[in-house]
């Protein structure tokens, strides 16, 4: 389906380019291939969120506190 969408220059450019180390001659597919990543992600997201919920209540507040803690000092390492 045929559709328009606006984007920035810059993104364009950067499409254009990707588009080209692989030999195409537009962007199109670059982008399907963004979302299908993208709606992948956010359906694995809610899913995840479903499982955590069945467990609330599972840890004292000092456990979840700790686990928490450790979670976000865990994110400070990840390579961005």
């Amino acid at each position: 389906m045929r559709t328009t969408i606006e984007i920035t220059n810059e993104h364009r450019a950067k499409l254009l380019e990707i588009a080209a180390l692989r030999g195409a001659k537009g962007f199109s597919g670059i982008v399907t291939e963004a979302i299908e990543l993208y709606l992948a992600q956010n359906t694995n997201e809610a899913g995840r969120r479903r499982v955590a919920n069945k467990y609330r209540g599972w840890l004292t507040e000092k456990e979840a506190s700790e686990l928490k803690r450790h979670v976000e000092e865990t994110r400070k390492s990840w390579r961005t």
